[in-house]
């Protein structure tokens, strides 16, 4: 997937954190979005927009959290926790405009279920110890049994292994290059 990893920016001219925040929620978005569409391609039955958007969230929760971890040691505290809460909020509100546009339910508190269940499986992420840019193998099973809860009965047997196996690798790698770029350090 091609993203921006880089501000065009005249010398001196810096990003604020919740600019950056915005630019990587873009890149997230997309990365997940890519990732239900790859799930499709590969024959696992999507068969309904909220099995989309459920996958979808799950995803960028991990994301969320493997991002506060990238910035962990890159940024300071005061600018790193409301970049990852900024970064949360935007991921939020995109979720809940397509929701909007794709299923017509705006009855629903969409923004608040999607900041609760990503601080919930930050709080499960956290117990995990592992590199950011390699997360370990029980992490990405962390992260595929919660989507594999989300699968019809028929995929559940083979959707933790694409996850594990196909998804994850590229998500990782694009984070990496996309905050390595907007930080700007290599």
């Amino acid at each position: 997937m091609r993203i921006k990893t880089v501000w065009f920016r005249k010398d001196g001219d810096t990003r604020g954190a919740e600019e950056t925040a915005g630019a990587i929620a873009s890149i997230l978005w997309r990365l997940s979005d890519a990732a239900v569409i790859n799930l499709s391609k590969a024959e696992f039955d999507i068969i309904t927009p909220q099995r989309g958007f459920g996958i979808m969230a799950e995803l960028q929760a991990f994301m969320v959290h493997l991002c506060d971890r990238m910035l962990y040691d890159r940024v300071d505290e005061d600018q790193r926790v409301p970049m990852i809460q900024t970064l949360a909020k935007r991921l939020a509100t995109i979720m809940e405009d397509n929701i909007h546009m794709v299923v017509g339910d705006h009855d629903y508190p969409y923004q608040a279920d999607f900041i609760a269940m990503v601080n919930r499986r930050s709080d499960e992420y956290a117990t995990y110890d592992f590199i950011p840019e390699k997360p370990s193998y029980s992490v990405l099973t962390f992260l595929g049994n919660q989507i594999r809860e989300i699968m019809g009965e028929r995929d559940q047997s083979w959707v933790v292994d694409q996850i594990i196996e196909i998804e994850t690798p590229e998500i990782v790698e694009t984070i990496r290059k996309a905050i390595d770029g907007l930080l700007n350090q290599p």
